[in-house]
């Protein structure tokens, strides 16, 4: 097939990194051979002066195109903003901090060329990950296994490349709330995976704190899962039953032993016990509810602000109004 390449990377603080990681690109699609492909740059509304920068490539490269965000929307969001702008029939995502080992592209199109619907990576990093970091991908795909179908060798992570016909499914999804891994996954299970290495980060740290990738996680589960509120039933069953028989045990020791004195401790513990239970199981139904609501109330996922583009070398930039 004719392959065209598009690249979706979303930015966010990356004005000191940008031009040097799609300099770097460039370079080694040309290498390859890859004459045909385009950058979709979408800016996540950063405090710096990421939108100048990718502004200003888009006037200078007709293989660039600029998408900025009215406010922060999140990676995965923006991921999804910049896939309404590619034309190309494979997509790739990559990341703007130059940690994306982009040499593999010829390896990963080649998978593609099998006869797979994409193509996902499993990281082997260079540099030193820290235990947070290292403990938070583990839980994360353990967590993508039990809920969301994701086989076990099979890790999606935000480094990965697609046919276009599934981004066009993936684009479907129009609810708030987007996760890629889900998007992909209940789209298709047939992925190949390809190892690459973590580079060294150019410039910075990472934006996901411990509170984001906990709001990532939260998004999976909940926007393509109901195995968690299956979870919290299973939880009540068994809080119920050992509730009745622990209450059964009382009543039979009160009948046997007439001299013991009422347990306030036992009663205390086992009221905050169930308490704890009854609370966590309504938090999680009421955020189930909360992001319903969302959905119904057509929350969107990101707001397009303007778009740079150079169309056979007429520059323009244009504003949403």
């Amino acid at each position: 097939m004719q392959e065209k390449l598009s690249v979706v990377i979303p930015c966010y603080n990356a004005e000191h990194n940008i031009r040097d990681v799609i300099a770097r690109d460039i370079n080694i699609f040309t290498e390859l051979g890859i004459a045909d492909y385009e950058f979709v740059l979408v800016n996540d509304c950063s405090h710096d002066r990421t939108w100048d920068v990718v502004s200003a490539m888009a006037m200078e490269d007709s293989h660039i195109t600029g998408v900025n965000l009215a406010k922060n929307s999140g990676q995965h969001a923006a991921i999804m903003a910049g896939f309404h702008y590619v034309s190309g029939n494979c997509i790739v995502v990559s990341d703007d901090d130059g940690q994306t080992q982009m040499e593999m592209i010829g390896v990963m199109l080649d998978k593609l060329r099998e006869g797979y619907d994409a193509v996902s990576t499993k990281w082997v990093s260079k540099e030193k990950r820290s235990l947070f970091r290292r403990m938070g991908s583990w839980l994360a795909n353990k967590v993508n296994e039990i809920l969301i179908d994701q086989p076990k060798d099979i890790p999606v992570s935000i480094f990965f490349l697609a046919r276009k016909y599934i981004v066009d499914e993936i684009k479907k999804y129009e609810n708030p709330y987007p996760y890629m891994a889900g998007l992909l996954l209940r789209t298709t299970h047939n992925i190949a995976t390809v190892e690459v290495e973590q580079l060294p980060r150019k410039n910075g740290v990472s934006g996901y704190s411990f509170k984001k990738l906990l709001g990532l996680w939260m998004n999976g589960f909940t926007a393509f899962s109901v195995v968690p509120l299956r979870i919290a039933t299973y939880i009540g069953v068994l809080s119920a039953t050992v509730g009745f028989t622990y209450g059964v045990y009382i009543v039979v020791r009160r009948l046997l032993f007439h001299n013991i004195a009422a347990g306030w401790s036992s009663t205390v513990a086992v009221m905050l016990f169930m308490s704890g239970v009854i609370l966590c199981v309504l938090g999680l139904v009421g955020e189930y509810v909360g992001r319903i609501y969302m959905c119904i109330n057509n929350t969107p996922q990101y707001v397009v602000k303007e778009v740079a583009v150079n169309d056979d070398g007429k520059t323009k930039i244009e504003v949403s109004i």
